[in-house]
């Protein structure tokens, strides 16, 4: 291995001034050659530094001892290379350290429990002994398990779910949360056709409305967590977006991710395509959890640690990359004003295109909605007047993407709402 600083130190700086030749073209070859000794050393330290730092798994993060993490995975047909997947995907795992996985398409469920057998911080259930299909890992030291059953299992619901949806009902820091493990019917034209039982995104709508109906009627006042590969674009227009009851009832659930699938394409979970694919929504008794500062939702880009990149992925893992949401349950946003306000604070519809129409409880001192974008700037504010209880927003000045709306009263925030902008073409 060549001794960098040595090198540089064997040209000393005296070699670069003028000496005494016999011809000035003499002087300068000589200067010129020590000139190209040197930028060829610095170029090989450049190099090789860069080698050198480069990232690998080991940098791979994103749990933490203090909040809970929930990643969603299509590991395409696991193990897709063999015993080399295997390995892949341990490590990743282990990096990560998320406390609950839901993983789709697990082919070999030998090759997964042997697998887990180097992870012993982890947990595994699956149905069947030979084909999972669905499976969750999980954490016991952090993760109490209440029960794990499937839903929709019986011959009439094999249409819209090819996969049986998996719950896993459990508690976290003595609090009580639901995961709904879920793998749509997948391809399709973007054209929804209710009429035809056939239709792709015919059996996507009728699975998200059943798994809609499953929660309201018996989880109505649960922490749900709906994640998984939905094959489905959350941005299509309403007549084909298959989640768009899930979409209107803004008052009871929200897409955590809608800011990755308005975002770039290349923070997209299916980059093959590309289309964002793999989402997690939330049910409305996690919407504080969503305001807080350690919260966080991304797509895990792992062949950034790779070093070859997508193509060492893709060939080695999956055609999919996870998907991660973080959140802290017990320091929620908490605000001075009661529950019943907080909660009043409502916009309809959302996704919205050219405006929507926040209601809350009658204004009695002065007040105003902030708007702010992603990134935290602010956009602009709409005062409201004392005695409202509505106030309708244009938005034909905003692009499409997300944004979030704060009732604010004397300077404190008393409701935040995520609003999305949606526009065809």
């Amino acid at each position: 291995m060549i001794n960098y600083k040595q090198s540089i130190l064997q040209i000393q700086p005296s070699e670069f001034k003028s000496e005494t030749f016999s011809s000035q073209s003499s002087s300068l070859i000589s200067k010129k050659k020590h000139l190209k000794q040197l930028l060829s050393i610095i170029a090989f330290i450049f190099l090789n530094s860069s080698l050198l730092f480069a990232q690998t798994l080991n940098d791979l993060s994103f749990g933490t001892d203090t909040t809970l993490e929930l990643v969603t995975w299509n590991i395409e047909h696991f193990p897709k290379n063999g015993d080399i997947t295997v390995n892949y995907v341990q490590q990743i795992i282990e990096n990560i350290d998320a406390d609950i996985y839901a993983f789709q398409e697990i082919d070999d469920t030998v090759s997964f429990k042997y697998l887990l057998a180097d992870l012993p911080q982890y947990h595994y259930y699956f149905m069947t002994s030979y084909y999972a299909g669905l499976a969750f890992i999980y954490k016991p030291e952090v993760i109490q398990i209440n029960d794990i059953y499937e839903i929709y299992t019986s011959y009439p619901y094999w249409n819209p779910f090819p996969r049986s949806p998996k719950i896993m009902d459990f508690n976290f820091d003595n609090q009580n949360f639901f995961a709904i493990n879920n793998h749509f019917k997948c391809c399709g034209d973007g054209y929804l056709n209710a009429a035809d039982s056939d239709d792709e995104e015919a059996r996507r709508y009728l699975a998200s409305n059943l798994l809609k109906t499953y929660i309201d009627t018996n989880l109505p006042d649960k922490s749900v967590f709906l994640l998984g590969d939905l094959n489905d674009r959350l941005t299509d227009p309403a007549p084909n977006n298959v989640f768009i009851n899930f979409l209107n009832d803004t008052e009871n659930y929200l897409f955590a991710d809608m800011e990755i699938a308005t975002g770039s394409s290349t923070g997209w979970s299916y980059p093959s395509w590309p289309s964002h694919l793999d989402h997690i929504l939330i049910t409305n008794e996690l919407f504080d959890e969503v305001q807080n500062s350690s919260y966080e939702i991304k797509t895990l880009k792992i062949e950034q640690y790779l070093p070859n990149g997508w193509s060492e992925y893709e060939a080695n893992v999956s055609d999919h990359r996870p998907v991660g949401i973080k959140i802290l349950p017990n320091n929620s946003v908490h605000h001075n004003e009661s529950a019943e306000f907080k909660f009043s604070f409502s916009n309809y519809p959302n996704p919205c295109s050219n405006s929507t129409t926040f209601s809350f409880n009658e204004i009695k001192e002065t007040s105003s909605i902030d708007i702010y974008d992603c990134a935290g700037s602010f956009v602009k504010s709409v005062n409201l007047n004392i005695g409202e209880k509505s106030k309708e927003l244009d938005l034909n000045d905003r692009g499409p993407g997300v944004y979030y709306a704060k009732l604010v009263c004397n300077g404190t925030t008393l409701g935040a709402r995520k609003v999305v902008i949606l526009r065809e073409g």
